[in-house]
């Protein structure tokens, strides 16, 4: 655990110290944040959504996009840790417009944080789950998630090492690689799937984003994406 030192050409780099490092960033959603001092004594990026889930539902949750557009061909590390449980947390990443338009675009429908319009709207883009806690059922047999939209397709599954947070010791080092068809992921360095995209259509360069289902709290630190 702890640092670590990026091994090609940094593409992007964001210690998420603060708020204020995420200050240029898009936010869909109910989205809160505050400095997290964990016991290295290194400042973290606490996020957590800013509505209650038991009484606004599906429409607690949020998703916070990186404003950095990024080529094909990367490796993608942050440093994550669960704070309080439940919930769910995942990164999406090749993340653009269908038929050619920016992840922004004004003509693209609104996004609010609700989770059918990421894996059913208008977008395309790939997601890993990494940590799904939300559900008993989740709870009970813990996966990570690869899915691919629009269409909500889940293309790639492996086991998900990342305790509970009660017993989160730390931050956790993630790490996405995306190099055309292929994508890899792994915590602290250990792989837990591998996929190659032979659909025929393979997404290539976007955006990134953070996405949380609320009631979970977690922090983030040292974002790096670098060129493979």
């Amino acid at each position: 655990m702890g640092p670590f030192r990026p091994e090609g050409e940094v593409l992007y780099r964001n210690a998420l110290g603060s708020p204020e490092d995420i200050a240029g960033w898009v936010a869909e959603g109910p989205v809160a944040s505050s400095v997290f001092d964990g016991e290295d004594g290194a400042p973290a990026l606490e996020l957590r959504g800013a509505l209650d889930d038991a009484e606004h539902g599906d429409h607690a949750h949020w998703t916070l996009w990186c404003p950095a557009e990024f080529p094909d061909a990367i490796r993608i590390r942050w440093e994550f840790r669960p704070l309080q449980e439940p919930g769910l947390a995942m990164l999406f990443f090749a993340a653009n417009g269908q038929d050619g338009k920016d992840l922004f675009a004004p003509e693209l429908a609104e996004r609010t944080g609700y989770y059918p319009q990421y894996h059913s709207g208008d977008i395309d883009a790939l997601h890993v789950s990494y940590l799904r806690h939300k559900y008993v059922a989740e709870r009970a047999f813990r996966t990570c998630n690869l899915r691919k939209s629009a269409g909500f397709e889940l293309v790639a599954q492996g086991a998900d090492p990342l305790p509970p947070a009660e017993d989160a010791v730390d931050f956790y080092t993630l790490e996405v690689v995306k190099d055309g068809p292929r994508v890899s992921f792994a915590i602290n360095g250990l792989p837990l799937f591998s996929w190659s995209d032979d659909s025929g259509k393979v997404l290539g360069g976007g955006y990134l984003g953070f996405r949380q289902m609320a009631p979970l709290r977690a922090a983030y630190r040292n974002l790096v994406v670098e060129r493979l």
